[in-house]
C-alpha cells in the first residue's frame, strides 16, 4: 500500500504510474505474460509491448477520467527506453527520484510472485489517482474562489504584475513560463498590432521534430508564414545560439523579420553586438536578445490598459498547460501568489 501510494503521488516523475498500469493491464488481459517483460525486444514467449498497452488503452482511460498522469507514454522516458531484459528488482533504472523506480520494480515483482493480485493493485492505483484528482479539483476551486472574492479590489499596477510573475518564475520547474509570458502578450495585443500567435508546440518537442522556427511563432494577421520567432533561454545566449538561429532564418528564405531570444540570464555585450550584425548579413532579418522581465515590463507599460487582460491570459495559459509542462504545484503557486498580491492591493 505504501509503495503504491508513493508511485501514484510522485509528482516529480509520473512515468512510474503509466508503466505500472500498462504492465498490470497486460497481465490481466493475458495471464500468461510476465508483466516484468514489457519489451518485445527481449524475445521470450511471455513478453508483450508495454508501450502498446500504454498508448492504446491507458492513454484513453486517463484522458476519459481526467486522471493526474502524463499525457504521453512512459516508455519514451530516458530510464525506460532501449531495455532488452526483464524489469526485475536487481535492474538499475537510471532516473529520479531513484526510490520511484525501486518501488515500481518491487511492485512488479510482488505481482509476479503472487504476493499481490494484478487486478487488486490496478484497482488500488486507480482509486488513489481518483482521490488525487478530487483533491486537485478542490484545491483549485478554493484558490479560484479566493481570486473572485478579491476581484473588486483596485486592479494591480503594471509593476505589481511584473513582481508577481517574477515570483512565479522563481519557483521550481518554471522553464515553460517564459513561453507563456510572451504568448499571453500576443493573445491580448495581437489584434491591435495586426499579428497573431500560432498554437504553441509541446514543452519537450524539439524544433527539428515539429518544424518549428521557435518556441513562440508569430504571423501577420492575414498570412500563414512566420514573421517573428521567439526562442526562450534559461541560460546565457551564446554566439552558437545566434548561428543556429541564422540557419533557421536561411531555411525560411528571408520571411522572418525578427528572431528574438528571451533570456532569464545576463546578456553578454559581445553576443548582443554579434546578434545586431545579423541584419546586414541576412539582408533584413533582425536578431535580438531581450531580458524576460524587461520584455514583460515594457509590454505592460506600453499596453497599460490591457494589463489585467494580460494577467488573465497568462493565468489561463498556465492552467491549460499539461502537468508535464507546468506542474500542478506551479499552477497552484501562481493562484496563491496572485491572491496574495490582490489582497495587498
Amino acid at each position: 500500500m505504501e509503495r503504491t501510494e508513493y508511485v501514484c503521488r510522485c509528482l516529480r516523475n509520473r512515468a512510474g504510474v503509466r508503466l505500472l498500469m500498462a504492465c498490470l493491464l497486460a497481465k490481466i488481459a493475458r495471464p500468461a505474460v510476465d508483466l516484468r517483460k514489457p519489451y518485445t525486444e527481449i524475445g521470450d514467449f511471455d513478453t508483450f509491448s508495454g508501450r502498446h498497452y500504454d498508448e492504446i488503452y491507458v492513454t484513453h482511460f486517463i484522458n476519459t477520467h481526467r486522471l493526474p498522469c502524463n499525457s504521453t507514454t512512459a516508455f519514451l522516458t530516458p530510464a525506460l527506453r532501449n531495455i532488452d531484459r526483464a524489469l526485475t528488482t536487481d535492474v538499475e533504472l537510471v532516473g529520479r527520484p531513484r526510490q520511484l523506480y525501486v518501488n515500481v520494480l518491487q511492485l512488479l515483482d510482488d505481482v509476479h510472485t503472487g504476493r499481490v493480485a494484478a487486478d487488486d493493485l490496478l484497482a488500488e492505483m486507480i482509486r488513489t489517482l481518483v482521490v488525487m484528482r478530487e483533491e486537485k479539483t478542490s484545491r483549485m476551486a478554493t484558490l479560484l474562489a479566493g481570486l473572485r472574492q478579491a476581484s473588486d479590489a483596485m486592479p494591480l499596477a503594471s509593476e505589481a504584475i511584473v513582481k508577481l510573475i517574477e515570483q512565479h518564475l522563481a519557483c521550481k520547474n518554471s522553464s515553460r513560463l517564459p513561453v507563456l509570458i510572451v504568448a499571453a502578450a500576443y493573445q491580448v495585443a495581437g489584434v491591435k498590432i495586426g499579428e497573431r500567435l500560432l498554437p504553441l508546440k509541446g514543452h519537450n518537442a524539439a524544433d527539428e521534430q515539429t518544424g518549428a522556427l521557435g518556441d513562440v511563432e508569430i504571423c501577420l494577421e492575414d498570412e500563414s508564414h512566420v514573421v517573428t520567432a521567439y526562442e526562450m533561454k534559461l541560460k546565457r545566449v551564446t554566439i552558437d545560439d545566434i548561428d543556429r538561429a541564422l540557419q533557421k532564418v536561411a531555411v525560411a528564405n528571408g520571411r522572418i523579420h525578427n528572431y528574438i531570444f528571451i533570456t532569464t540570464d545576463a546578456i553578454d555585450d559581445a553576443v548582443r553586438v554579434y546578434a545586431a550584425e545579423a541584419y546586414d548579413r541576412t539582408g533584413g532579418t533582425e536578431i535580438a536578445i531581450l531580458d524576460c522581465l524587461g520584455f514583460l515590463r515594457h509590454f505592460l507599460h506600453f499596453f497599460h490598459r490591457l494589463r489585467i487582460l494580460y494577467l488573465d491570459a497568462y493565468q489561463e495559459l498556465v492552467l491549460a498547460e499539461p502537468d508535464s509542462a507546468v506542474s500542478q504545484p506551479l499552477k497552484e503557486a501562481f493562484l496563491a501568489l496572485r491572491q496574495a498580491a490582490e489582497a495587498d492591493a
